[in-house]
Protein backbone atom coordinates (compact mmCIF):
# COMPACT_ATOMS: atom_id res chain seq x y z
CA UNK A 1 0.00 0.00 0.00
CA UNK A 2 1.14 3.24 -1.26
CA UNK A 3 0.02 7.18 -0.88
CA UNK A 4 2.85 7.54 -3.53
CA UNK A 5 1.18 5.76 -6.05
CA UNK A 6 -0.20 9.27 -7.46
CA UNK A 7 0.19 13.03 -6.66
CA UNK A 8 -2.68 14.36 -4.94
CA UNK A 9 -4.16 17.25 -3.64
CA UNK A 10 -5.26 17.01 0.26
CA UNK A 11 -7.18 17.90 3.18
CA UNK A 12 -7.16 16.78 6.36
CA UNK A 13 -10.61 17.35 7.75
CA UNK A 14 -12.05 16.82 11.43
CA UNK A 15 -12.03 13.89 13.10
CA UNK A 16 -14.45 11.27 12.39
CA UNK A 17 -15.36 12.87 9.24
CA UNK A 18 -15.54 10.72 6.19
CA UNK A 19 -12.43 10.77 3.86
CA UNK A 20 -13.98 11.36 -0.01
CA UNK A 21 -12.01 10.46 -3.05
CA UNK A 22 -12.37 12.62 -6.01
CA UNK A 23 -11.29 11.64 -9.70
CA UNK A 24 -10.93 13.73 -12.63
CA UNK A 25 -12.11 13.45 -16.35
CA UNK A 26 -9.98 13.25 -19.34
CA UNK A 27 -7.49 16.19 -19.17
CA UNK A 28 -8.81 17.48 -15.50
CA UNK A 29 -6.37 17.35 -12.60
CA UNK A 30 -6.21 17.21 -8.95
CA UNK A 31 -8.29 20.91 -8.57
CA UNK A 32 -11.22 19.55 -10.95
CA UNK A 33 -13.15 18.72 -8.42
CA UNK A 34 -11.95 19.12 -5.10
CA UNK A 35 -13.56 22.13 -4.81
CA UNK A 36 -16.73 20.54 -5.33
CA UNK A 37 -15.62 18.14 -2.74
CA UNK A 38 -15.38 20.88 -0.08
CA UNK A 39 -18.86 22.26 -0.58
CA UNK A 40 -20.90 19.36 -0.27
CA UNK A 41 -18.86 17.96 2.75
CA UNK A 42 -16.48 20.73 4.44
CA UNK A 43 -15.09 18.86 7.18
CA UNK A 44 -14.35 16.02 5.32
CA UNK A 45 -10.60 14.89 4.22
CA UNK A 46 -10.51 15.01 0.77
CA UNK A 47 -8.03 13.11 -1.53
CA UNK A 48 -7.57 14.24 -5.34
CA UNK A 49 -5.75 12.38 -7.35
CA UNK A 50 -3.86 13.27 -10.65
CA UNK A 51 -4.28 10.75 -13.80
CA UNK A 52 -0.76 9.02 -14.21
CA UNK A 53 -1.00 8.62 -18.08
CA UNK A 54 -0.67 11.60 -20.64
CA UNK A 55 -2.78 11.23 -23.63
CA UNK A 56 -1.41 14.08 -25.72
CA UNK A 57 -0.71 16.42 -22.96
CA UNK A 58 -4.57 15.34 -21.27
CA UNK A 59 -4.44 13.18 -17.81
CA UNK A 60 -5.96 9.94 -17.26
CA UNK A 61 -5.99 7.33 -14.67
CA UNK A 62 -5.02 4.42 -17.41
CA UNK A 63 -4.58 4.51 -21.29
CA UNK A 64 -6.97 3.62 -24.40
CA UNK A 65 -6.39 2.63 -27.88
CA UNK A 66 -9.06 4.92 -28.86
CA UNK A 67 -12.70 6.33 -28.00
CA UNK A 68 -14.34 3.75 -25.62
CA UNK A 69 -11.66 1.36 -26.28
CA UNK A 70 -9.57 0.77 -23.39
CA UNK A 71 -5.74 -0.92 -22.80
CA UNK A 72 -6.96 -3.60 -20.69
CA UNK A 73 -4.04 -4.94 -19.60
CA UNK A 74 -2.97 -0.62 -18.39
CA UNK A 75 -6.59 -0.78 -16.80
CA UNK A 76 -5.60 -3.71 -15.05
CA UNK A 77 -2.18 -2.01 -13.85
CA UNK A 78 -4.44 1.02 -12.91
CA UNK A 79 -7.00 -0.91 -10.92
CA UNK A 80 -4.26 -2.13 -8.44
CA UNK A 81 -2.26 0.73 -8.05
CA UNK A 82 -5.34 2.55 -7.34
CA UNK A 83 -7.10 0.50 -4.93
CA UNK A 84 -2.94 0.75 -2.90
CA UNK A 85 -3.53 4.22 -3.14
CA UNK A 86 -6.84 3.98 -1.39
CA UNK A 87 -6.32 1.54 0.97
CA UNK A 88 -3.29 3.21 2.19
CA UNK A 89 -5.30 6.39 2.81
CA UNK A 90 -8.22 4.14 4.10
CA UNK A 91 -5.67 2.86 6.56
CA UNK A 92 -4.52 6.42 7.64
CA UNK A 93 -8.24 7.24 8.45
CA UNK A 94 -8.91 4.49 10.30
CA UNK A 95 -12.92 5.70 11.73
CA UNK A 96 -13.35 7.40 8.70
CA UNK A 97 -16.02 6.77 6.04
CA UNK A 98 -14.48 6.47 2.79
CA UNK A 99 -16.37 8.05 0.30
CA UNK A 100 -15.64 8.40 -3.46
CA UNK A 101 -17.34 10.25 -6.30
CA UNK A 102 -15.40 10.14 -10.40
CA UNK A 103 -16.28 11.83 -13.40
CA UNK A 104 -15.93 10.07 -17.12
CA UNK A 105 -12.07 9.10 -16.85
CA UNK A 106 -12.20 8.98 -13.22
CA UNK A 107 -15.50 7.60 -12.88
CA UNK A 108 -14.07 4.56 -14.54
CA UNK A 109 -11.22 3.98 -12.90
CA UNK A 110 -13.65 4.18 -10.06
CA UNK A 111 -15.80 1.35 -10.91
CA UNK A 112 -12.82 -1.09 -11.77
CA UNK A 113 -11.36 -0.80 -8.47
CA UNK A 114 -15.37 -0.83 -6.68
CA UNK A 115 -15.47 -3.79 -8.66
CA UNK A 116 -12.18 -5.44 -7.95
CA UNK A 117 -12.56 -4.24 -4.02
CA UNK A 118 -15.85 -3.50 -3.01
CA UNK A 119 -14.80 -3.26 0.55
CA UNK A 120 -12.72 0.02 0.21
CA UNK A 121 -15.74 2.27 0.15
CA UNK A 122 -18.66 2.68 1.92
CA UNK A 123 -20.49 5.31 -0.82
CA UNK A 124 -19.03 5.54 -4.49
CA UNK A 125 -20.88 7.69 -7.16
CA UNK A 126 -19.70 7.31 -10.98
CA UNK A 127 -20.16 10.37 -12.78
CA UNK A 128 -20.90 9.67 -16.92
CA UNK A 129 -19.00 6.22 -16.17
CA UNK A 130 -18.25 3.66 -19.35
CA UNK A 131 -17.68 0.28 -19.02
CA UNK A 132 -17.41 -1.62 -22.03
CA UNK A 133 -16.57 -4.83 -20.67
CA UNK A 134 -18.34 -7.31 -18.77
CA UNK A 135 -17.86 -7.05 -15.24
CA UNK A 136 -17.17 -10.58 -12.80
CA UNK A 137 -19.91 -10.78 -10.40
CA UNK A 138 -18.91 -8.81 -7.41
CA UNK A 139 -20.91 -10.12 -4.22
CA UNK A 140 -19.00 -7.70 -2.02
CA UNK A 141 -21.25 -4.89 -4.11
CA UNK A 142 -24.63 -6.15 -2.00
CA UNK A 143 -25.82 -3.42 0.64
CA UNK A 144 -22.58 -0.72 -1.20
CA UNK A 145 -24.40 2.60 -1.74
CA UNK A 146 -23.64 3.28 -5.69
CA UNK A 147 -24.63 6.43 -7.46
CA UNK A 148 -24.67 6.56 -11.13
CA UNK A 149 -25.44 9.85 -13.47
CA UNK A 150 -25.76 9.30 -17.44
CA UNK A 151 -26.92 11.45 -19.94
CA UNK A 152 -29.61 9.49 -22.34
CA UNK A 153 -27.81 11.16 -25.47
CA UNK A 154 -24.13 10.65 -24.88
CA UNK A 155 -21.62 10.02 -27.63
CA UNK A 156 -19.43 8.77 -25.45
CA UNK A 157 -21.15 6.57 -23.00
CA UNK A 158 -23.84 5.56 -24.57
CA UNK A 159 -27.48 4.84 -23.39
CA UNK A 160 -27.32 0.85 -23.65
CA UNK A 161 -23.98 0.69 -22.06
CA UNK A 162 -25.47 3.09 -19.08
CA UNK A 163 -28.42 0.66 -18.57
CA UNK A 164 -26.44 -2.45 -18.77
CA UNK A 165 -24.47 -0.72 -15.65
CA UNK A 166 -27.54 -0.04 -14.26
CA UNK A 167 -28.62 -3.44 -14.06
CA UNK A 168 -24.98 -5.32 -13.41
CA UNK A 169 -25.22 -2.93 -10.12
CA UNK A 170 -28.41 -4.04 -9.45
CA UNK A 171 -27.71 -7.90 -9.60
CA UNK A 172 -24.53 -7.53 -7.57
CA UNK A 173 -27.34 -6.13 -4.77
CA UNK A 174 -25.85 -2.80 -4.46
CA UNK A 175 -27.93 0.21 -3.55
CA UNK A 176 -28.35 1.98 -6.37
CA UNK A 177 -29.52 5.57 -7.14
CA UNK A 178 -29.71 7.15 -10.60
CA UNK A 179 -29.65 10.36 -12.04
CA UNK A 180 -30.22 10.95 -15.26
CA UNK A 181 -30.69 13.72 -17.93
CA UNK A 182 -31.49 14.00 -21.74
CA UNK A 183 -27.95 15.61 -22.89
CA UNK A 184 -25.00 14.39 -23.38
CA UNK A 185 -21.59 13.88 -21.54
CA UNK A 186 -21.96 17.18 -19.79
CA UNK A 187 -22.48 17.20 -15.77
CA UNK A 188 -26.16 18.78 -15.14
CA UNK A 189 -26.96 20.60 -12.15
CA UNK A 190 -29.51 17.53 -11.04
CA UNK A 191 -26.69 15.66 -11.42
CA UNK A 192 -24.40 17.80 -8.86
CA UNK A 193 -27.46 17.76 -6.39
CA UNK A 194 -28.32 14.24 -6.38
CA UNK A 195 -24.02 13.72 -5.76
CA UNK A 196 -24.73 16.12 -2.76
CA UNK A 197 -27.91 14.43 -1.41
CA UNK A 198 -25.90 11.18 -2.10
CA UNK A 199 -22.55 11.78 -0.14
CA UNK A 200 -24.75 13.94 2.93
CA UNK A 201 -26.62 11.27 3.57
CA UNK A 202 -26.69 9.77 7.43
CA UNK A 203 -24.02 7.45 7.43
CA UNK A 204 -26.16 5.07 9.18
CA UNK A 205 -27.58 4.09 5.24
CA UNK A 206 -24.15 2.91 4.86
CA UNK A 207 -23.32 -1.14 4.24
CA UNK A 208 -22.90 -3.19 7.46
Amino acid sequence: MSKDNYCALTKAGKPGAPLVFAFHGTGGDETQFFGLAEQILPEASIVSPRGDISEMGAARFFRRTGEGVYDMADLARATEAMAAFVAAHKAAHPDAPIYSFGYSNGANILASVLMAQPGLFDRAALLHPLIPWQPAPAPGLAGRKVLITAGRRDPICPWPQSEALFAWFKAQGAGLRTETHGGGHELRQGEIEALAEFLRAPALEDAA
